[in-house]
């Protein structure tokens, strides 16, 4: 299957416009934007392309550093997100407090990333972008359903119980396979295709969001002994979790090459633990 002329011009025009729209601000919308469509061109470049010439390598490092520190700001806009949606009596000024420390975290972020976004920096990536985009050869792009198949292939979790660093590995790669996916010709089979990754990414995502939110909970307040907020946390974490798991074993028996996965529940932690730093832990009661 040919890969889409209109999906791949259209990244490069959204990817120049989201990136004019986070230097003007650093809202959430604009910040998870930009991420989101960096992420899609890095999939174009890295899975579809057979090779990469200079300018496209130069482009992905330039890119990558600026979605790396835009992370930091998406990480704690959906940890406040997260915690600003539950709802529990116990504990409303420890709440409170918490809420405030991550704004606080926010805004440190942000500063960091609009010290990056440069007039400099900002003019030679519109650069390579053009340059990249004129350079294109479609001819040579692997076909978008099969190479999104294969990052599910390569994959796939192994047999036997999950852990939580398990799955947040592979909610990155399920995120890219519907990514490569996108870039395919519209088709009923392409449309199916992604849709069945996007709510697999949605159950993860959202296992994901949670989760970092306790973790950084847990830092500032404590264990789920020492503070009913906390413990709130690690439930709709928990229920989250088996959600996401249960979302990667309904898609195990459709997708060719995933096996068949357990529902275990892990204390293990994900790799990250970037998004509360800066944040003191806080005994108030």
């Amino acid at each position: 299957m040919a890969i889409a002329l209109e999906r791949c011009q259209l990244v490069f025009r959204k990817l120049e416009r989201d990136l004019r729209k986070l230097s003007a601000q650093r809202q959430p919308q604009s910040v998870h934007r930009f991420r989101t469509t960096t992420r899609r061109l890095e999939t174009l470049l890295i899975e579809l392309l057979p090779q990469r010439n200079r300018n496209q390598r130069k482009l992905l490092k330039l890119l990558g550093g600026v979605r790396k520190r835009a992370g930091k700001v998406r990480d704690l806009d959906v940890q406040l997100s997260a915690l600003r949606s539950l709802k529990i009596a116990q504990e409303p000024r420890r709440k409170t407090q918490f809420t405030q420390g991550l704004i606080e975290l926010r805004a440190d972020q942000e500063k960091k990333l609009q010290k990056m976004l440069t007039r400099e920096s900002l003019r030679e990536i519109r650069r390579r972008l053009g340059k990249a985009s004129n350079e294109l050869k479609l001819k040579t792009c692997r076909d978008p359903l099969a190479a999104a198949r294969e990052i599910l292939a390569r994959s796939a979790p192994p047999a036997g119980p999950l852990t939580e660093e398990i799955l947040h590995q592979y909610r990155i790669q399920v995120k890219r396979a519907r990514y490569a996916a996108e870039f395919a010709p519209k088709s009923a089979e392409a449309t199916q295709f992604t849709a069945q990754l996007q709510k697999l990414q949605d159950a993860l995502g959202h296992w994901h969001d949670w989760l970092i939110l306790t973790h950084a909970a847990t830092e500032r307040l404590g264990g789920i002994n020492e503070s009913p907020l906390v413990a709130a946390l690690h439930n709709v974490t928990g229920g989250k979790f088996r959600h996401a798991v249960a979302a990667v074993s309904a898609s195990s028996t459709r997708q060719a090459g995933l096996k068949p996965v357990s529902l275990v529940p892990s204390v293990r932690k994900p790799a990250t633990r970037r998004t509360t730093r800066g944040i003191r832990k806080d005994s108030a009661a």
